[in-house]
């Protein structure tokens, strides 16, 4: 990861924690900021990421990539699958 892109990793706060963080990394010169979440944060990713780019940075952020997949986590004998996201905002070109 570069001095040019960010990356917000989504959990059990509220999501106006993590849309804060977001406009943080892009006012610090960001040209990319990737949230990641996994499991029931995912509703939360996707939350951020449209509040994001529709009340805070409007017309100035798109969503470049999506990336959805799953992970198996736990201890043997205790492993499950969870789903996981990745959204790519990307700051236009001006």
């Amino acid at each position: 990861m570069s001095a040019q892109e960010g990356q917000i990793l989504v959990g059990q706060k509220s999501v106006m924690n993590y849309v804060l963080a977001t406009v943080i990394q892009f006012h610090q010169g960001a040209k990319r900021v990737v949230i990641k979440a996994r499991g029931r944060a995912i509703s939360k990713a996707v939350d951020t990421a449209e509040i994001v780019r529709t009340r805070f940075l409007k017309d100035q952020v798109d969503i470049a990539d999506v990336k959805i997949d799953s992970e198996v986590v736990g201890e043997p004998g205790k492993q499950r699958t969870v789903s996981t996201i990745e959204i790519v905002l990307e700051k236009k070109e001006e």
